[in-house]
């Protein structure tokens, strides 16, 4: 049997581009390799107890939102509950609320980082964001051609002509300017907030990139109940071919078909989409012209990557959904001073019954990871495990005796379990800009590309505008 589409890679990307094919009447495959769908916004056992394996909140889904259009064009309506605040972000003796009323937030911002610009900067931020969703829909980006390609690009000219000012300035100096001072404390809470989404910190993105980082939690964000794979599994749950714990071994192609050897046989597709890395696809393939595809994007791979921390505790204390621990400095073996911790609902009897399930994450280089002798790697992962552990129940007052179990994952251990060490896709930063991405359309026929190292990169709002993007690439 011959596939119209077949679909490697059970991630956000992936699951989204599928179940846009599958509501748009075209028969399509998606293949996993792991026995649940997600990638990093997976739900694993461990244990016999459930932990998100990365991503941990959803952000998007509402009216207007690119995530909820998405929903409803699948019509699959996912379980969730609205959170608010969206974060609780500890600094020093700090503990900042980013309520997701404006005001109430502005108001907040001049309790803890006392200054008179405050209104007029996160306003600002507002607008660029009410912006941005209005003209969302309306540009698109393709790579199959130059003239595709110009002719995308053009879309783009009432974004251009909106945001020009912001788009070409970078985001610090831009801050900078706007306050007239900012100190070392207040540009450390920005720089983490902006690293959540746009995976670079304020000195390496524009404006407008920030503003969209740092505006985010004025929309709803949500907690996915039974577990961030749910989300993934109920946006598929239309279609009728999922072959999960399907190892992919190799793919290859003639001039009609992709020939998917898998751990379950071969699978032929006139159409191949990858839901995968940029930068470690090219292990599947000896076909020279996909290969060096590939090998001209491994310029923009940054390494970047995730050390998480998973925790099982018993505590009576009420927690909020998700808090942002900001340290002085960088931590040991990693890139970033900000440390993101995600509790389950304590109602969630989907998920846990009883305890808190804890997810916290932090930037590093895979290349901190990488190479290391087992006893040096051992060592190195033990030793962040236990500083980020006694930073959160320190932090939290969480008594030692409450924690059940903890253990940790490393770019290692994600090169394992999703077959990518980069995690967190494609930062938009000022020397990584849109022309020079790729998109989800390429030269090759019948060969396309989602998830966050293509067109729109990273999160879910910017990998389902690229589900979105290759659909209507797919159409023309």
């Amino acid at each position: 049997m011959i596939r119209e589409y077949a679909v490697v890679g059970g991630g956000i990307g992936g699951c989204s581009i599928a179940a846009l094919l599958n509501a748009h009447g075209h028969d399509v495959v998606l293949i996993e390799k792991e026995p649940t769908l997600g990638g990093c916004a997976s739900t694993f056992i461990h244990h016999g107890n459930s932990y998100n394996a990365g991503a941990t909140t959803i952000s998007g889904y509402h009216e207007g939102g690119v995530v909820k259009r998405l929903f409803d064009t699948v019509g699959v309506t996912p379980n969730l509950i609205s959170t608010n605040p969206a974060i609780t972000i500890l600094q020093g003796k700090k503990s900042c609320i980013r309520y997701r009323d404006i005001d109430t937030f502005v108001k907040e911002m001049e309790r803890f980082y006392p200054h008179p610009k405050h209104g007029e900067f996160w306003k600002l931020v507002y607008s660029v964001q009410e912006a941005f969703y209005t003209l969302e829909a309306s540009y698109y980006y393709s790579n199959r051609s130059w003239l595709k390609k110009i002719a995308s690009l053009l879309s783009f000219y009432p974004l251009l002509k909106t945001f020009r000012s912001y788009l070409f300035s970078n985001s610090r100096e831009f801050i900078t300017r706007f306050y007239g001072d900012v100190t070392p404390e207040f540009m450390d809470f920005l720089d983490a907030q902006i690293l959540i989404v746009a995976q670079a910190s304020s000195d390496k993105v524009n404006f407008f990139t920030a503003a969209l980082a740092l505006g985010y939690t004025f929309y709803e964000t949500h907690y996915p109940i039974g577990g961030m794979g749910t989300i993934c599994e109920s946006l598929t749950s239309k279609i009728a071919d999922i072959r999960k714990g399907c190892k992919v071994i190799t793919i290859k192609r003639d001039k009609k078909l992709y020939h998917i050897t898998t751990s379950a046989g071969i699978i032929r597709a006139r159409n191949l989409i990858m839901g995968t890395s940029h930068y470690e696809s090219s292990q599947w393939f000896d076909d020279k012209e996909i290969r060096d595809y590939y090998a001209s994007f491994e310029k923009r791979n940054n390494h970047q990557s995730a050390f998480i921390l998973y925790m099982k505790i018993k505590s009576d204390t009420v927690f909020q959904h998700h808090y942002q621990l900001i340290s002085d400095s960088v931590i040991p073996y990693t890139i970033s001073k900000s440390l993101f911790v995600s509790f389950s609902d304590p109602f969630d009897t989907a998920f846990t019954t009883g305890y808190y399930h804890i997810t916290a994450s932090i930037h590093t280089d895979s290349r901190i990871w990488l190479g290391l002798s087992p006893s040096c790697y051992k060592t190195q992962k033990t030793e962040l495990h236990d500083l980020l552990q006694g930073w959160i129940c320190d932090r939290l007052c969480i008594r030692r005796d409450e924690i059940v179990e903890s253990f940790a994952a490393t770019p290692k251990t994600f090169s394992r379990y999703i077959n990518r060490t980069q995690l967190g896709g494609n930062a938009m930063t000022l020397w990584n800009f849109l022309p020079l991405l790729p998109s989800n359309d390429t030269h090759i026929r019948g060969f396309y590309q989602v998830g966050d190292t293509s067109y729109a990169a990273q999160g879910w709002p910017g990998v389902v505008m690229g589900a979105f993007n290759c659909l209507r690439l797919i159409h023309e």
